[in-house]
């Protein structure tokens, strides 16, 4: 499905194309079969049933004190739903649902006129990739554009997620999803030059794997100044980061359906040379920010290859490997007659 501002296509649920004054500013293929055979990286991937990773690729208890064993991916982790995510699954859609408002986002107290929404399905079995249940995922994407005060237009994509654990032999599963777009403001080779703030500096600390050692801790980098909220430019090879973002810093509290919850605003970006600017908001508790560091896809389909840096990512999500700390296990917690939920919303527009 695409318009003239966004593309989507069913393998992955994944979002092709964003267009800001004539810049696409995700990193994508022209074609699904590029896609299949390419995309190692994840571009614009709807990411499930666990994003990030999962400590020594297995899900500790659940159902009564069950162990599952899933897919080591990733050295001895399991990384975005294993070796076939939901990312590398052909989801049915897109399906027309009607039109659908943009809700208020923080900054902004009124609901936006959305676009034509469109739905895409997936029915993940009992075992898939090792995880128990079987679960219906769905996301929903709304185009709209908004006229700011000063005349500018910004372009607006909506996300919402869901998710449900259908009639079968288990009572409860886990479920964490994302989206995986790797920005770049200037549909040029690199990132650099790019300013981003953060919502925040607190962040999980992780071991050589990518699971986390403790709860949230200030950020040791000082491009990511105490507090959050001050710019900092990423440059040819720094900062390097591939973290994962805390902001609510209370595990306890974090729903498994979200969508009730305000849209926050995770990151701001803008790079000077496009002047386009680029925010991030959602209703999660915690985002993976990513620069990018292991791209490496040839050249493919007439597109110049894509190599270290060529965009970044803001994943909003849950915490990493939560399914595994009984502290946190309780935001990736679904239950037979429970929702999971949550909301995204990019924002971008040119100077």
């Amino acid at each position: 499905m695409s318009n003239p501002t966004a593309s989507f296509i069913p393998l992955g649920a994944i979002i092709q194309s964003l267009d800001v004054a004539g810049t696409n500013i995700v990193l994508g293929f022209p074609s699904q079969k590029a896609y299949e055979s390419h995309n190692t990286c994840f571009f614009g991937e709807t990411i499930g049933r666990v994003a990030n990773r999962v400590k020594d690729a297995k899900i500790d208890s659940l159902n009564g004190g069950k162990s599952y064993t899933l897919a080591a991916n990733n050295g001895v982790n399991n990384l975005h739903g294993g070796v076939k995510g939901w990312g590398k699954k052909v989801w049915d859609g897109p399906k027309p649902v009607g039109i659908k408002e943009i809700p208020a986002f923080e900054g902004k107290s009124d609901k936006i006129d959305g676009g034509e929404s469109v739905q895409f399905t997936l029915v993940s079995e009992d075992g898939d990739e090792g995880f128990p249940g079987k679960v219906e995922a769905r996301v929903i994407y709304t185009v709209s554009k908004e006229k700011s005060e000063d005349g500018k237009e910004k372009v607006l994509l909506g996300i919402e997620y869901e998710a449900e654990l259908l009639d079968g032999v288990v009572e409860e599963t886990v479920i964490n999803m994302t989206n995986h777009s790797y920005f770049n403001l200037t549909g040029g080779p690199s990132i650099q030059g790019t300013i981003v703030t953060l919502a925040t500096n607190q962040y999980l600390p992780v071991d050589q794997g990518g699971i986390p050692t403790g709860g949230p801790a200030p950020f040791p980098d000082p491009a990511v100044k105490a507090g959050g909220n001050a710019p900092f430019t990423l440059g040819a090879v720094e900062p390097d980061i591939d973290d994962c973002f805390i902001v609510n810093e209370d595990p306890s509290s974090v729903p498994i359906d979200t969508r009730s919850l305000p849209l926050k605003k995770n990151l701001s970006a803008f790079h000077p040379e496009s002047k386009i600017h680029l925010e991030v908001y959602s209703t999660e508790p915690a985002f993976q920010f990513y620069t990018g560091k292991y791209i490496d896809i040839p050249a493919v389909d007439g597109v110049p290859a894509r190599k270290a840096r060529a965009g970044f990512c803001l994943e909003p999500s849950r915490w990493v490997n939560a399914c595994n700390v009984p502290e946190w296990k309780g935001q990736m917690l679904l239950k037979k007659g429970e929702k999971y939920g949550s909301k995204v919303l990019y924002r971008a527009w040119k100077e």
